[in-house]
């Protein structure tokens, strides 16, 4: 038989300890994401990953709101974040201090996500773009690659909350781990 754990048995760092954990080599950028809630659940899950840094552009709102804390449930508290611009204004800075740029889109010559393998030592920055136009041409165009996430469906996208999800699991647990 099964039983849930209770949070108390999970063994979670506090927003302190979490502060001075080691981190993935890893930061989202966030280009002009609309909704509170993917914000907020970007949140939430770049603290499940131990991703250091969410940078919020453009028009994407920043903590506090009651909205982004109803999705990331604190995490905006353990999460480093800083709010820039452009995402090509937080593209350019990133490069400069090392980062890959991979922004995650549909385009020619992308990287299908179960073929991606992180160089090792490399950090990346993860772009991932608004709901309805996706990561801006010109931040596209500024990017070291592109990461696909591959769909059999009808749709042709998918809420850039579950697409970080997604791209942070694969590239947490079957490349960095």
């Amino acid at each position: 038989m099964f039983r849930k754990l209770l949070n108390s048995e999970l063994g979670r760092l506090s927003a302190e300890q979490y502060k001075d954990a080691d981190k993935a080599p890893l930061v989202l950028v966030l280009d002009n994401v609309r909704s509170q809630h993917n914000i907020g659940s970007a949140f939430r899950t770049c603290d499940a990953f131990r991703i250091g840094k969410i940078y919020l552009c453009g028009i994407s709102s920043t903590p506090p709101t009651p909205e982004i804390h109803k999705a990331a449930l604190g995490a905006e508290f353990s999460v480093d974040w800083e709010h820039v611009d452009t995402a090509l204004e937080a593209v350019v800075r990133l490069r400069a201090e090392g980062y890959t740029i991979a922004s995650v889109e549909q385009a020619e010559g992308a990287t299908q996500l179960q073929d991606f393998r992180p160089a090792p030592d490399a950090r990346y920055a993860l772009v991932f773009g608004n709901e309805v136009h996706g990561v801006a041409q010109e931040v596209v165009d500024a990017s070291d690659l592109c990461l696909e996430i591959p769909q059999y469906g009808t749709k042709h996208s998918l809420n850039v909350s579950v697409s970080i999800g997604i791209v942070l699991w694969n590239i947490i647990l079957n490349n960095l781990r």
